[in-house]
Formats: structure tokens, sequence, C-alpha cells
């Protein structure tokens, strides 16, 4: 059985949309969130995407969410910070949190956007071979959340106010953010900056090729730089396809996925030797005893489990009440109480 008790359960989506119809996809990403807190789901999340047909706002995404639920947390997973101004994205996050009563879960990871070369010149005309897109990106990000000063001025011009400090602030926010590490330097620094860690199906093949050991040294690395040690907040977010309620069709279309992605986790790809792991379809019973034989699953007591990029509302729909129905109570999960 798995090591540690799965306290919470959520789920990971893309958000596509049909470039001639972008906001029908976004009103079923909405509705699979809505679907989500009323199946008893612990946490949302939304992947960003840039230059491309999935969610590319997830602020304005989750703002939306925030008034279609009441209970389910919401995050990011993750904002790729190389495409934000820090200072401008703490206002809109701490915007959301408040809108929300306290359930906004931003995650983020460094290193330059995607594909720079071809959008530097858009997103940065005038500093694009001055922006650092490091952990120095990240801790002005946690210290404008946290309330840190922004300017040295706080006071009255005329009849206008001002703030020293990003406003609105959401005083809680600041220990919801997570970092997307795949590196075990990126674990460390996580740890070291009290923020908590996303693990997800990619990881770096740095001290391994074994996909499981390498997310557990992660995860061990990252609790041991954490003030808050073993009770440091890991989140893992492995790719999991129940088929206990599915039809013939979507358990073809689910293998057929799965197969076609399977020749990538054999070895590590390209130069940074990215690992990636296998996607787990069959019936909860199945994935669940893959899951306990899984190293670093043992370590966790949350996870986010990622829905596949391409399926249909109706698939989600299936996947996500065997996950809630099936899945999770397999695994030690237990929804909470509805209100009567």
């Amino acid at each position: 059985m798995n090591g540690r008790p799965l306290r919470k359960l959520g789920f990971l989506t893309i958000g596509l949309f049909d470039e001639d119809d972008p906001a029908r996809g976004h009103e079923s990403t909405l509705r699979v969130i809505e679907l989500g807190e009323r199946l008893g789901y612990d946490s949302a999340w939304v992947r960003h995407r840039h230059l491309q047909y999935g969610i590319a706002s997830p602020v304005a995404v989750l703002a939306a969410a925030t008034q279609r639920t009441d209970r389910i947390e919401l995050g990011t997973a993750v904002t790729p910070l190389g495409w934000e101004n820090p200072l401008r994205l703490a206002e809109d996050w701490a915007t959301v949190d408040l809108l929300s009563g306290g359930r906004l879960n931003p995650g983020v990871s460094t290193g330059p956007p995607m594909h720079y070369e071809r959008v530097r010149d858009a997103l940065y005309p005038d500093t694009a071979d001055s922006e650092e897109f490091g952990y120095e990106r990240v801790r002005r990000l946690l210290g404008h959340v946290s309330g840190e000063p922004a300017t040295g001025f706080r006071g009255t011009e005329g009849i206008e106010v001002f703030s020293d400090r990003v406003q609105p602030h959401s005083p809680g926010l600041r220990a919801r953010m997570w970092y997307g590490g795949g590196s075990l330097r990126s674990a460390r620094w996580a740890g070291e900056n009290r923020m908590n860690l996303l693990t997800s199906s990619v990881v770096k093949a740095e001290e391994s090729t074994d996909f499981a050991a390498v997310q557990l040294s992660h995860i061990r690395a990252f609790r041991a730089a954490h003030p808050d040690g073993e009770a440091a907040r890991v989140s893992q977010g492995l790719v999991v396809i129940p088929t206990d309620s599915a039809g013939a069709a979507q358990r073809a279309k689910y293998e057929e996925y799965a197969a076609k992605r399977l020749p990538r986790t054999a070895e590590p790809q390209g130069p940074a030797r990215l690992l990636f792991a296998p996607d787990l379809v069959g019936t909860s019973e199945q994935i669940a005893e893959r899951l306990r034989e899984h190293a670093a699953f043992r370590e966790v007591e949350e996870v986010a489990f990622a829905l596949p990029f391409t399926f249909d509302e109706e698939d989600y729909e299936q996947i996500l009440t065997d996950i809630a129905e099936r899945l999770g109570p397999a695994l030690g999960w237990k929804a909470p109480a509805r209100p009567e």
C-alpha cells in the first residue's frame, strides 16, 4: 500500500480549443472544472500554452472558474515565467486568489520561453538580450506576492493614494506558491525558497534512467532542503486513464493514445535527457497496483493526475468519474463530505 495516505486528489487539463470556435473549448474546460468540484476533487489545474490552441490565459480562465465553484482549489501547472512580468502577474494572481476565497495555487517554471528565437522580437522587442529567465525572476515574483516593497514611495499625491507594495495583497497566497521542477537543482532550489513542489511525468535523467528512482531523488532532495522537511508539500502529476466505465471505442482510443506515446519512455530524449513516464491505462485496480509499486508515488500525499491532451469532453467526464469514484478510494483517498 502507499507509504503515505493519499490526502488530496487533483487533475490537470490543457484546455484545448478549436481555432474556429475557441469559446466552446474554454466553456468545456470550465464545465470540466465544475464537474471536478461535484465529484469531490480537491484541486483542478490548468496548463499554460502560448501561440498554441490551449489555455493562453490561466488567470482569466481561473477567474471565471472562481465564480462557478465554491470549494475546489485552482492552480496553474505551470506558468512559464519567461513570458511574464512578475509584478503584473503578482497583481493578477492576488486578485484571482481573493475572488476565489483563498483557493489559488499558482505553479511556475523558469527558463527562456519555448522557441525563444521565434518569439523574442514580439515578446521583448527592446530587451530580448537582457531579460533574466532564471531563479531571480521567481524571487522577484515571490517578493511581490509576499508584500515586499516594490517601490520607495507610499503616500498621497494630490487626490491619488499610492502603495509601496503590490495591490491587492492576499496574505495566504505565498504559502500556496508551487515550483514545477524536473531536476535535482530545481527541487533543491524550490525547497530552499519555501515553495511547494510540482512533479510531473517528465524528469531529467541525471542519476539514472529509472523514472521512479529519479523522481524519488527529487522529492527527497526537495524535502531535505525545505524548512518544513517531511511535511513540505509535493504533488505528483502522472497521466492515468482508468477504463472501468469506458465503452469499447473509448478503451481502444485510450490504448492507442498510450501506445503512440510509449516509445519516448524507452530512453532519455534530446540534449536535456528528458525522461518520460509511461501513461497508465487500465482498470482502477490495475492502475492502483502500479502506483503502489511506484517509488515516488509512495512518497507523496497529493496528486494532480494529468488528463490526456486530445480527448473529448465525454472522455474526460468518464475518466474523472472513474478516478474519483474508484481509483482515488483504491489509493486511500476519501472525498470530502458533500453539503446537505
